[in-house]
């Protein structure tokens, strides 16, 4: 084995190392995240107070999904980076695109339930989850 393709092997295994960890950093991320909102869905799921204790637990699970899908993409660049081809970076591409198009999502959802969630405590009512038919009215001639 030549020093070239030695270095190469072993760039290899460390970047195949760092997949496996940045990966398991994302995975641990997103299952805190739905521990602890669990854990709050727990203690407030019986309470006669609708749907007000729901929304902040929505949020930070969000966050949580956000942040750990990062993670992973992090994770699937890094796997490429290592030994481009052709169907590799396709299945990059791919894969970019759908937890780009996730986190998009996601991100907006938060924003719009931050948003409703502000608004409702200014106004001091409760919460309530997702858009309202205004809202929705609205964001459809917008």
């Amino acid at each position: 084995m030549t020093i070239d393709a030695s270095l190469g092997h072993d760039l290899a295994d460390v970047v195949d190392f760092l997949v496996h960890v940045v990966e398991a950093a994302g995975a641990a991320i997103i299952f805190a995240g739905a521990v602890s909102v669990f854990a709050r869905f727990v203690r407030v799921a019986f309470r006669r107070e609708g749907m007000a204790p729901f929304a902040p637990g929505r949020l930070d699970l969000g966050r949580f999904l956000v942040l750990g899908l990062e993670f992973q993409l992090a994770a699937d660049i890094l796997r490429t980076a290592v030994a481009p081809n052709f169907t590799s970076l396709a299945q990059l591409a791919a894969i970019a695109a759908i937890r780009t198009a996730l986190n998009f999502f996601l991100g907006r959802e938060i924003k719009e339930e931050r948003e409703l969630v502000r608004a409702n405590q200014a106004a001091g009512s409760a919460p309530t989850v997702g858009p309202t038919s205004d809202q929705r009215e609205s964001d459809e001639q917008a």
